[in-house]
């Protein structure tokens, strides 16, 4: 058989079937035989546009033939698989927008002849928004005008005169006449539709979504889209609202919401609650709606910070939700399958008498038509096609939060064995802090919102924070944080809606004393973890000050500093948690610590220069210049390191600053560099940043703050002790222009790499080293830093190989060993040493803060991530290392 004889036996076929099943499309069918033939002959998008093509005189009757005619070759189309669920309802969505627009202008133009089209505007909500029109479908919408420019009659109120309007262009809409009616309107989505008129001033529609707005209307607006009249009218209004439907705080109370209305609605329409005959295709359990509700629940969570999960359309946003790591692409094609099949069986449901009905029907005889019109034997086929579509997104939609089954008990025995059930050994504590949490005495649980949003969450963090090391200090620390709350319902309805959080919570309670009194200061901090993003690692420091500029740009210089500590410390929270939650390797992260802290150098010395220039001008051929030494140097931060920082300037010799209170060039950097410190260190409203150490200056802190490059580098020349080129072994510049941050990296390289006495030096390093082991001695055997074969003794011998022979100069000691083992001047095996220690100290300085033992509870984890199977197997792998970092350094400062 041909290509064209199989299509027009698809299109008798669907012929066939329309006459037999649908009274409505054979009736149509008779009506409109002109555009059977071309539909037979042609196919079915010319036959549509010969539909649309209808010539017959005044806008009512043209509209409805117009609309016969589009509903009878659409259908066939449809039937005949000539087009598909998509292009059915774009045909469908299209043409009602071009029958509100003519209505709206021909009601319009009978009040006031000869008016433009001004001042009113009609907003598409539901499927007409989304343009996914049924077959047989109300539109909903909403009229909103702007009274000083709407066309009116000269005593008009211009309320009176807007809903007049907006009543003819209903009736010419909706009124049936013997041609039948265009499409049947709907207004109830409007503010308080009882109360309200028809069409509404659009100012008062802004205000009322502004405050008093109830949180399920946002859903509605996902789909929103002006259709007919003014544009500007309709623009206007949804540029306002964008902020209420699109939140950029994250609030999973949505899903609780959504999920009552549907159970509301599960409720009302009980009857065809369930798949099989009278099975409501649209409101019925994992029917049409909670398709739609399931996309929009996902959307209104995240679409406030990612735009791109912002469409309309329920397939085009499962797709986007899926392209944004939201959903899994599984779950996303699953609920796309199910909605085109659950959609086109409604389209058959409708064609058979143009009813706006939803339901298969109850009589067995009539649901054995809708099945032979869609292409089956009987109804049986038809619930049996449909049945894996509807349980699996019954299953995906229930799986969206929890039910209200599975609370702790308020009987304290009950309560008791519940706890020891989620593994709580000795359940007092616990006891306790639950009984303090139900009294209402914390500001955050003085709701019944917010008392019911914990109590959802609680069972499964406790389940987490039993399974962790230290049970108690967890459930005190979390009782911490619910104490200094002022509001914790999106926090409590947050870990409920993700699980994968609680267990992120339980580890930075247990593990993490410092993500938790950061996260008691910041609660709002776990709204980064929400998914997989969060775990990737900061971008590089140029990026990182891009984006602090982004989010600083502005701004006051108070309010710039309050963002930028905001900004950082999520970055900083996040990397705790990757390190915590065993998501990367210690020695990435600290990497990743460093990119932030340098990144945030850059854009805070930038913002403190530009606010210092207000006062104070610039120096013109100044600059500063800022030099990272220790581990900022050397990109290795931990969470806890200080940024060791020298400030130098460089400018013309007897230069003063240009400003209303000129500066010459010394107090000029003296005291920028001074306002530099300040904006990296001083705490504001939103919390403390970093602790600046400037001790590394010449001269120290008798020294300047600030020295001239010519100054700096004559110092490090002539006057510097040999710890000080130690330490500029790791000096890395980080801020200042390409030129000035190249020459001072050739000078210093110039100075380290000068020839210099090899027994003194080593002497000098032997000493100074003994002096910071009897003025800072280790806290204990296992203080990574300065115990005997530490980093410490590590950095010593290298630095110190470095500056007797000249070679391995670069900051970063790990290249440096690199180089010098290149030489044949050290073992690269050090590397080896130097990444496990450096991973024990990264993971320390955030699991045992103020010591250097690791509770017995969490050296199991430590273990982890630092590599080893076990607490034992890492300290036999520490010993080891410690001896040979021991042996070497002793060899270094003995010349061996």
């Amino acid at each position: 058989m041909t290509k064209a004889a199989g299509s027009l036996g698809n299109r008798n076929g669907a012929l066939e079937r329309a006459r037999r099943w649908a009274p409505f499309l054979s009736d149509a069918a008779g009506a409109f035989p002109r555009l059977v033939d071309v539909f037979l002959n042609e196919g079915a998008e010319p036959a549509v546009a010969v539909a649309l093509g209808s010539a017959v005189e005044g806008v009512e009757s043209a509209l409805r033939q117009q609309r016969t005619g589009l509903a009878l070759t659409v259908a066939l189309g449809d039937l005949a698989g000539e087009l598909s669920f998509e292009r059915a309802t774009e045909l469908l969505s299209d043409f009602a927008d071009s029958a509100i627009q003519r209505a709206l202008a021909t009601a319009l133009e009978e009040r006031v002849p000869g008016a433009p089209l001004q001042g009113i505007g009609v907003l598409a909500l539901g499927k007409l928004g989304s343009r996914e029109l049924n077959y047989s479908s109300d539109v909903d919408l909403m009229l909103l005008f702007d009274p000083k420019r709407l066309p009116r009659r000269e005593r008009d109120d211009p309320t009176e005169a807007a809903v007049r309007i907006g009543r003819r262009m209903i009736e010419i809409l909706q009124r049936r006449t013997a041609d039948g009616y265009v499409v049947r309107v709907d207004l109830r989505l409007r503010p308080s539709p009882e109360v309200t008129p028809i069409a509404l001033p659009v100012n008062a529609a802004i205000s009322h979504y502004e405050s008093s707005a109830l949180p399920w209307e946002r859903a509605a607006f996902i789909r929103a889209r002006h259709c007919a009249g003014d544009e500007t009218v309709g623009s206007h209004f949804l540029n306002a609202i964008e902020p209420f439907v699109w939140r950029r705080s994250l609030d999973f109370g949505v899903i609780e919401e959504v999920r009552e209305i549907s159970a509301r609605i599960r409720d009302h329409f009980a009857q065809g609650a369930l798949l099989g005959p009278g099975y409501d295709l649209k409101r019925g359990r994992g029917g049409i709606r909670e398709i739609e509700f399931f996309a929009q629940i996902q959307q209104m969570i995240h679409g406030g910070r990612d735009r791109s999960v912002r469409m309309p359309a329920t397939l085009d946003a499962l797709q986007a939700l899926h392209r944004a790591g939201r959903l899994d692409e599984t779950d996303a094609d699953a609920l796309a399958q199910a909605y085109r099949l659950l959609r086109t069986i409604e389209h058959r449901v409708q064609m058979v008498d143009d009813a706006q009905t939803h339901l298969l029907p109850l009589d067995r005889q009539a649901l054995d038509g809708v099945a032979q019109l869609h292409g089956l034997e009987n109804g049986d086929m038809l619930i049996a096609l449909l049945q894996p579509h509807v349980e699996r997104t019954e299953t995906l939609f229930n799986s969206l939060a929890s039910d209200k089954e599975g609370r702790l008990s308020a009987d304290p025995d009950i309560l008791a064995k519940e706890l020891e059930g989620l593994g709580f050994s000795d359940p007092d504590v616990a006891l306790r802090r639950i009984a303090d949490w139900r009294s209402g005495k914390a500001r955050s649980l003085r709701s019944p919102a917010a008392r019911v949003a914990f109590e959802a969450m609680l069972p499964a963090l406790l389940r987490e924070v039993a399974a962790g090391p230290d049970p108690e200090r967890a459930i005190n620390r979390f009782a911490d944080i619910v104490d200094r709350l002022s509001s914790g319902i999106n926090l409590y309805r947050l870990l409920e809606a993700r699980p994968q959080l609680a267990r992120h919570l339980a580890l930075i309670l247990a593990y993490a004393p410092p993500l938790g009194d950061m996260l008691a200061r910041r609660p709002d901090l776990l709204d980064g973890l929400i998914d997989e993003s969060s775990f990737a690692l900061p971008p590089e420091p140029d990026a990182m000050a891009d984006r602090l500029r982004q989010v600083m740009g502005g701004e006051p210089y108070d309010r710039a500093l309050d963002r930028s500590r905001r900004l950082v410390n999520e970055r900083r929270f996040a990397l705790g948690v990757q390190l915590i939650a065993g998501h990367a390797d210690p020695l990435d992260l600290a990497m990743g610590y460093s990119n932030v802290a340098e990144g945030t150098i850059i854009a805070l010395a930038e913002l403190a220069s530009d606010e210092f220039a207000k006062a104070h001008g610039r120096v013109e051929g100044g600059e500063l210049i800022i030099l990272a030494l220790g581990r900022l140097g050397g990109r290795a931060l931990t969470h806890a390191s200080d940024l060791d920082l020298i400030y130098i300037y460089d400018a013309p010799a007897g230069s003063t600053s240009d400003g209303a209170r000129p500066l010459s060039a010394t107090d000029y950097y003296n005291r920028l560099a001074n306002r530099v410190t300040a904006a990296l260190s001083v705490a504001t409203a939103a919390g403390p940043l970093y602790e600046v150490d400037t001790r590394l200056r010449p001269q120290g802190r008798e020294g300047m703050l600030a020295v001239s490059l010519q100054g700096f580098l004559d110092y490090q020349r002539n006057e510097a002790w040999t710890w000080e080129h130690m330490a500029l072994c790791r000096a890395r510049p980080i801020y200042g222009s390409a030129s000035a941050k190249a020459r001072l990296t050739e000078a210093i390289a110039s100075i380290l790499s000068t020839k210099r006495e090899v027994q003194k030096t080593r002497a000098d390093a032997a000493k100074m080293r003994a002096d910071m082991a009897k003025h800072k001695a280790p806290s204990g055997p296992l203080d990574i830093k300065l115990g005997e074969g530490g980093l410490v003794d590590l950095e010593f011998a290298v630095h110190t190989q470095q500056l007797t022979t000249g070679e391995g100069l670069d900051p970063g000691l790990e290249f440096a060993i690199a180089k010098l083992a290149e030489k044949g001047l050290l073992d690269a095996s050090y590397d080896h040493d130097l990444r496990l220690l450096s991973r024990m100290l990264v993971v320390m300085r955030l699991v045992a803060p103020e010591s250097n033992e690791a509770p017995e509870k969490s050296r199991g984890l430590v273990a982890s991530l630092c590599g080893y199977e076990s607490w034992d197997s890492l300290l036999a792998a520490h010993d080891e290392a410690r001896q040979r970092i021991a042996q070497l350094w002793t060899a270094v400062k003995e010349g061996r």
